[in-house]
């Protein structure tokens, strides 16, 4: 048990009645009754000298990833990485390196296609690598990052550039932290991100920006099977571009970019001849300036839309994009895409909440209203509550698509839902004299995603049926959630490209709590 944990446990068996006095003597009964053997003791020594270790090892980590990648793209090319781990230990690490990306490939089978490494595959690869040493493992590992680390060369200004850049790419994913299951903000931080780049990095040209989703072409099929809407735009831009729709027979470099999974430079559109030129209003004399069209792409490096960018609003003659702004773009791809699986991952625990509930209230009738909570992540205890869903006691349901955002400092009659989310526990209390049951819905690694604020009235807890139905239901909801994450890691299986196909996808996570229930039932029988 944490501190938090072993608090809340506690506070929960003495409930809210007790006398200061009976609460000394349960506290006097379990220092005299808790006993740890020296086995029990050392094991608990291990456990954290582990756990201290592999943060540690992961800090490092990194910490050299951002060292290579100094334009904060989220990638670092593998050829170029792989070049200078051959020339470890004078040459000594080839054999290893070469076995290392075996495995590697062989547990991100798309490396080998797209030739780059993620944080997370670059951490893998430095580990098998230390495993083909003989001797510790620990020491190879800071050998190997002290090698790379003494490979990179960075001036002040390039550092400077590249801490403001890492900022802004931040926001973006705070921006979905705290957007519940909204989209906007995380558009919005995308173009402020690229403004805030063009005004300090890029000469102040002044560019138009817009992010197209693919989606399945249901009304003109004979155009091609998928189509790319246009979700986003610059404001100046949103008559001529928002909701537009882009078909494999028009004009346009983007379905190449899709089909490449590669971004496409064109830096004099007036001498292309085929670019799409949404503004029919534009003179043909004034379609001048450089397109850049990206790809976005998910976790499996799957392209499922597309970024672009052009300077046809800028007046100056040689507006065009360098390569370290291009790379920094394609940064911004990496951040958007994890913002917008991040949602998709909300919309589908949240689907698995809505139909747990719908499940739930018919069994429940002394349940007077449920409240649904995801948690915003912060430093520390500096996370945020978001109300996703308020439910009242008929089972009618109030879904908020911008949530409102509770703050521990602000809310003291909830800090219950805090210390719930705290200790990861079901956590008991009264407020006005009206009770409330928060249950916590764990991550993977049994942090908390999200809270059940039960609320049952004046009675103290339920009936032992409407316990029982309780129990069945977050147990379910529980377990569809976790498999919801699940899916969501596995990097080696495909992933659905298509908007409509995400959809289905939300519809899938209410059937998963369905499919578990049923489970459960055969296991009864």
């Amino acid at each position: 048990l944490t501190l938090p944990q072993f608090v809340q446990l506690m506070d929960n068996f003495v409930g809210e009645d007790i006398s200061l006095p009976t609460v000394k003597r349960l506290s006097a009964f379990i220092k005299a009754e808790y006993k740890q053997t020296k086995e029990e003791k050392m094991k608990q020594l291990e456990k954290v000298h582990h756990m201290s270790h592999m943060a540690r090892r992961k800090q490092l980590l990194e910490t050299l990833f951002e060292k290579w990648d100094s334009n904060a793209c989220g990638s670092l090319n593998l050829e170029e990485v792989a070049a200078v781990l051959s020339r470890f230990k004078g040459g000594m690490g080839k054999m290893a390196l070469l076995k290392a990306k075996k495995q590697l490939f062989s547990q991100y089978p798309q490396l080998s296609r797209v030739g780059k490494l993620s944080l997370k595959a670059f951490q893998t690869l430095l580990e098998l690598i230390a495993s083909e040493f003989t001797g510790n493992e620990d020491e190879t590992i800071d050998n190997l990052v002290r090698f790379l680390t003494t490979r990179v060369e960075k001036s002040h200004t390039k550092s400077l550039q590249s801490s403001a850049r890492r900022k802004w790419l931040q926001d973006i994913q705070q921006a979905a932290e705290t957007s519940g299951t909204s989209m906007e903000p995380v558009y919005k931080a995308v173009f402020k991100a690229l403004s805030q780049d063009m005004e300090a990095h890029g000469d102040n040209k002044r560019i138009s920006a817009y992010i197209a989703l693919l989606e399945e072409n249901q009304l003109s099929p004979e155009q091609g099977p998928v189509v790319l809407r246009y979700v986003a735009c610059t404001a100046d831009d949103a008559p001529y571009v928002l909701n537009q729709v882009l078909h494999r027979d028009m004009k346009g470099v983007s379905f190449a970019v899709i089909d490449q999974g590669k971004p496409i430079y064109v830096p004099r559109v007036q001498l292309h001849g085929n670019i799409h030129f949404w503004n029919s209003d534009r003179p043909v004399e004034e379609r001048k300036g450089s397109l850049l069209v990206l790809p976005l792409h998910d976790a499996r490096w799957r392209v499922f839309g597309i970024l672009g960018l052009d300077t046809l609003q800028d007046q100056c003659e040689k507006s065009i994009f360098l390569t370290h702004e291009i790379t920094f773009y394609e940064g911004v791809c990496h951040a958007f895409s994890k913002a917008y699986h991040d949602i998709c991952m909300r919309e589908n625990v949240l689907q698995v909440a809505v139909t747990a509930l719908d499940w739930l209230y018919p069994r429940t009738p002394s349940i007077h209203a449920v409240t649904t909570y995801l948690v915003a992540p912060g430093k520390d205890k500096n996370y945020a509550l978001c109300k996703m869903i308020t439910t009242d006691n008929t089972g009618q349901k109030e879904i908020h698509s911008s949530p409102v955002v509770l703050l521990r400092e602000e809310n003291i009659l909830r800090d219950y839902l805090f210390k719930c989310t705290d200790s990861s526990e079901v956590t008991l209390t009264s407020v006005h004299g009206e009770y409330h049951i928060a249950v916590p819905l764990h991550d993977l690694s049994r942090q908390t995603l999200g809270i059940f604020d039960i609320s049952i009235g004046q009675n103290k807890k339920l009936p032992p049926e409407e316990q029982k139905d309780l129990q069945k239901m977050l147990k379910m909801a529980q377990a569809a959630c976790s498999e919801i994450l699940q899916r969501s890691l596995e990097e080696t299986e495909p992933t659905h490209a298509l908007e409509a196909e995400r959809v289905a996808n939300v519809r899938h996570a209410g059937i998963l709590f369905h499919r578990f229930m049923l489970q459960e039932l055969r296991e009864c029988v």
